[in-house]
């Protein structure tokens, strides 16, 4: 029997729009929004169907609601939650320069944690899935989705769902980055040798190195990727 999948709410939609509308600049941080019944009908919505969407809006920082006041835009960088961040992963236009390398130097830091947890608690579950990488097509786009498959296993096998809810939050735009930094043939011939390393590891802890090294090296090759970006558009 088919399931269908519900159409997205109008808050939803909403939503959606107001937060591009915080990115984009539209409404910059520290603007205030227009008055309810203003925004409602530029929106082409209801107001409770406004007030609905604001809610959610302050919950996850992006705006303070002010009784009796404008709307503010907060500073969404410093008071927002894992939501922003998942917003903007699935806005690349939008993203801020710094904003690749600052996610890989986090990934740098939760990667080989993560990586030791899995080997420990469930290597088999690790090791099949390297075993499934060995013969990966020399394309950028193979490479993406098993680096994809890989991390998000990892994060699985650690037994810590943390992980796991922190890398999800980057699926949507996770694999059109990592096309990009495959382009690369160094970085597709590096993690070959990554994952025939992982592979042969002989401990939790030797993997977890392995990881570190290839999360530093993986932050000098976005370098490299986004300066010859740069050095295209020009």
């Amino acid at each position: 029997m088919t399931t269908w999948l519900q159409p997205p709410r109008t808050a939803e939609l909403v939503e959606n729009r107001l937060i591009t509308a915080f990115l984009d600049g539209t409404f910059p941080i520290d603007s205030t929004l227009p008055a309810e019944r203003e925004l409602a009908v530029k929106l082409g919505v209801t107001r409770p169907t406004l007030r609905e969407t604001l809610q959610r809006l302050a919950r996850d920082g992006w705006i303070e609601i002010r009784h009796g006041k404008a709307t503010r835009v907060r500073n969404y960088w410093e008071e927002g939650n894992l939501a922003v961040l998942a917003a903007v992963a699935q806005a690349p236009e939008f993203m801020p320069p710094d904003f690749v390398p600052n996610l890989l130097l986090v990934r740098r830091l939760l990667a080989p944690t993560y990586t030791r947890l899995a080997f420990e608690r469930s290597p088999q579950m690790v090791l099949a899935l390297l075993a499934d990488l060995a013969d990966l097509v020399d394309e950028p786009e193979a490479y993406a989705a098993a680096d994809f498959q890989l991390h998000h296993t990892l994060t699985i096998a650690s037994g810590n769902p943390v992980f796991t809810l922190i890398f999800n939050g980057f699926a949507g735009s996770y694999e059109t980055l990592a096309v990009l930094y495959f382009s690369l043939p160094e970085t597709r011939s590096r993690s070959r040798a990554f994952y025939d390393a992982l592979r042969a590891a002989d401990s939790a802890e030797t993997a977890q190195a392995i990881m570190e090294q290839v999360m530093v090296e993986s932050i000098v090759f976005w370098d490299q990727v986004a300066g010859n970006r740069a050095g295209d558009k020009t």
